[in-house]
């Protein structure tokens, strides 16, 4: 494995992830899969990791599958090769908050990708295509539908068209569009934003909204929750300097 094919650090308690093969667009073959799915692995276990920032290099954010390792797999018989949907799946499964700051396209393979993240922030050179069907695939039909709906997802998938910047933020694919020198400053407030939060509260919070999108039982997910966080020494010591900033009063609660 390529050791520069994913580029890292920790900082201010974000983990950034940049997805380094500018040569190729940042196209997912099976290093830069593998690569993707060991540092998030290392993020996950990270304590000092509250938010996990993931982009692309040499503006890209990625091209898609590398189609010439996909087309050596196919050849020689293997058609369960895939290992870009594996990368993904892996970012998905993450409980942590995960960002996508996208320059460029994000098409294929990187396009679900992206759509593994909590949360997209992209530059007006962005653009989204899912051309499963032109390759006789499905891809990203289940995690597009859940972020623009069924009516939108389906039009997207059908016709593996391009999506634009602006078009992707009025659909809720994304969050914001920002100028693409901001990219890098309005990501980093975002995550810094985050990592301010309780990451006990935001882990138990994602895991609420994600059983709610699933159709799973939410609501006692969140009263489990509750259960859990209230009364803990994170959650007094947040309460207390929350009241205080509202009553000028601090809580002389104990943790339990």
């Amino acid at each position: 494995m390529d050791d520069d094919i994913v580029l890292s650090h920790v900082e201010n308690g974000i983990g950034w992830l940049s997805l380094n093969r500018p040569n190729k667009r940042n196209a997912i073959n099976f290093s830069l899969a593998s690569a993707v799915q060991e540092k998030m692995e290392e993020f996950d276990t990270d304590n000092s990791v509250h938010v996990i920032v993931i982009q692309g290099s040499g503006g890209s954010f990625s091209a898609g599958a590398d189609m010439t390792e996909a087309l050596g797999a196919e050849e020689g018989g293997d058609r369960r090769f895939n290992p870009s949907r594996d990368a993904a799946l892996r970012v998905a499964s993450s409980e942590k908050p995960t960002i996508a700051s996208i320059d460029g396209p994000a098409y294929g393979a990187g396009a679900l990708l992206a759509c593994g993240c909590d949360l997209r922030i992209i530059t007006s050179r962005a653009k989204f295509r899912f051309p499963g069907a032109d390759y006789g695939l499905v891809v990203g039909a289940a995690a597009l539908t859940t972020l623009v709906g069924p009516v939108v997802a389906k039009e997207l998938i059908f016709t593996s068209r391009v999506v634009e910047a602006q078009e992707a933020q009025t659909i809720g694919l994304v969050n914001r569009v920002v100028d693409g020198s901001k990219l890098i400053s309005v990501t980093t407030e975002l995550a810094e934003s985050i990592v301010s939060a309780s990451p006990l509260a935001t882990t138990w919070a994602k895991r609420v909204i994600n059983t709610a999108v699933m159709g799973g039982d939410a609501i006692g997910i969140e009263l489990q929750s509750d259960l859990i966080l209230r009364g803990g020494s994170d959650h007094i010591k947040r309460f207390s300097d929350a009241t205080a900033r509202v009553t000028g009063r601090s809580s002389n609660q104990k943790a339990q």
